[in-house]
């Protein structure tokens, strides 16, 4: 357990660089739904369900893994780390509550309902993972049965819908150029406070407006060549990853990446390329999924790259486990395996690299806050901590819950709006409490998710940027106000 070492909460940083586990008393179920309509929460109140309901609950392809199940042995160390059961006090809610109705559906229970519902509610932070003592594959399970829920579960039909929208925009950046475009007038104009003035953005339904407060300021995109030296003598030649949401939305991280790298002696290589199907799969879409990692495999498997070098965390997470996603594919199987042990996070890779650009100082307080896909899901914590105490001057601050998520997780804070929206009040306060002067993040979701809850607490005036943002303004000498003003 994580050992608190000041009255705010706020753990050491030798602790936090390998937090386990939530680690005190005062860090659980604060500021949560009452016990006592915890079931109505997780049924979703006044939420119509579809009535469907099948047995077996699972088929044959691929269902949870009845020996990855019975590595559960139910101790509950997971139970303070899980931002549901945080939320809500409802053991179905819990990860070993997940994992008793995974097994009940192996066994002797039809999917129904109220089954899918608690599955849904689950955010796949893996926070589970990383206090687990006993190794429990909770990604697998929760992966796995998401799948069978997909192919097998008949949603209501807005739910449906709604979930097929997000999927034909946000994996294809072209089609998110064209949204755009016109939301680039709908925020000069001001046409939501508007909206909200009137009283108009009420009466829309809960999942359009969290879409809404979700959007960011939109400047333009910056583009990155598609080969870039190095500066001085090349080490490595790499590929980076664009993404999607992180090409449209956050396209100054894929640019000071790239400069970052050719100032540590890389080579960077950056493809004409898609998605990488990390959204797919952490939504139960495997065939759509497994299309992407396929792409991703063919766009830089002959490039002759030493790594490939990705900064959104859920991504990089994803293209990690390329191997065993495509361990049925008797084509791709080994190519996958082979893809995967190159990948390497931005920030994972700068410290196997070593320095030796000269950093110069910025001299500014940043509150580190650990996207779950990075530090539960990749294991990396120290690495991207180690790149900001690299730059002289930093005072990198510890964010108390550091192990809890922020609500985004991938499409949960638009198909979820209810806790995710809780989530995020609760991260951006802790973050607040820290009284540092820019929030530091390797996700691009959860920028997303930490400006929204800011703003609607109205503190949307404190800055944020990634990691390799950060580092890349040291490297160029450029002002801290550069950062602030961001």
């Amino acid at each position: 357990m994580t050992e608190r070492r000041n009255p705010e909460g706020t753990t050491g940083e030798e602790a936090m660089a390998g937090a386990i586990g939530a680690g005190s008393p005062e860090d659980i179920g604060q500021s949560t739904h009452a016990a006592s309509d915890s079931i109505q929460q997780t049924v979703g109140a006044a939420r119509p369900e579809s009535g469907s309901y099948m047995f077996p609950a699972f088929d044959a392809h691929h269902p949870p893994d009845k020996d990855l199940i019975d590595d559960c042995v139910h101790c509950g160390f997971c139970l303070p780390t899980c931002p549901t059961y945080v939320l809500f006090g409802e053991e179905m809610d819990s990860p070993r509550g997940r994992i008793y109705l995974m097994n009940k559906g192996l066994t002797e229970e039809p999917m129904n309902d109220e089954m899918v519902r608690h599955w849904d509610l689950c955010l796949g932070c893996m926070a589970c993972v990383t206090a687990c003592p006993s190794g429990v594959q909770y990604d697998k399970l929760i992966e796995s049965t998401r799948q069978q829920v997909e192919r097998r579960y008949e949603r209501r039909a807005d739910d449906k819908v709604f979930r097929e929208m997000i999927f034909q925009f946000f994996p294809y950046p072209n089609r998110l150029r064209a949204v755009a475009a016109p939301m680039r007038l709908y925020q000069r104009f001001g046409i939501g406070d508007k909206l909200r003035r009137a009283g108009i953005m009420q009466r829309i339904p809960a999942r359009m407006r969290a879409m809404e407060a979700l959007l960011p300021d939109l400047p333009k995109e910056e583009k990155i060549p598609d080969l870039t030296g190095p500066l001085g003598e090349m080490r490595r030649r790499v590929g980076v990853l664009t993404g999607c949401v992180q090409r449209v939305f956050f396209s100054p991280v894929n640019a000071a990446t790239v400069r970052v790298l050719a100032a540590e002696g890389c080579e960077v290589v950056a493809p004409k390329q898609g998605c990488c199907g990390a959204l797919s799969t952490h939504a139960g879409r495997e065939e759509e999924s497994l299309d992407f990692a396929r792409k991703t495999i063919e766009t830089f498997d002959d490039l002759n790259l030493d790594n490939v070098i990705v900064n959104a965390a859920g991504c990089g997470s994803t293209m990690k486990e390329y191997g065993y996603l495509l361990r049925d594919d008797p084509e791709y199987a080994e190519r996958a395996k082979a893809f995967s042990a190159k990948v390497r996070d931005v920030s994972e890779f700068l410290q196997e690299l070593g320095p030796v650009a000269e950093r110069n100082p910025l001299p500014v307080t940043a509150a580190y806050h650990d996207a779950c896909h990075l530090a539960h899901a990749q294991g990396i914590r120290r690495q991207p901590r180690q790149t900001l105490k690299q730059i002289p001057g930093m005072d990198v601050k510890e964010i108390r819950e550091a192990e809890i998520c922020c609500g985004s997780a991938g499409i949960y804070n638009m198909i979820e709006p209810e806790p995710a929206a809780e989530l995020g009040e609760r991260k951006a306060n802790n973050i607040l409490k820290t009284g540092a002067q820019i929030i530091v993040t390797s996700n691009p979701g959860c920028m997303l998710q930490i400006q929204s809850s800011l703003k609607k607490m109205g503190r949307d005036g404190l800055p944020m940027a990634h990691p390799v943002e950060v580092l890349d303004a040291s490297l160029r000498g450029d002002p801290v106000e550069t950062l602030l003003d961001k």
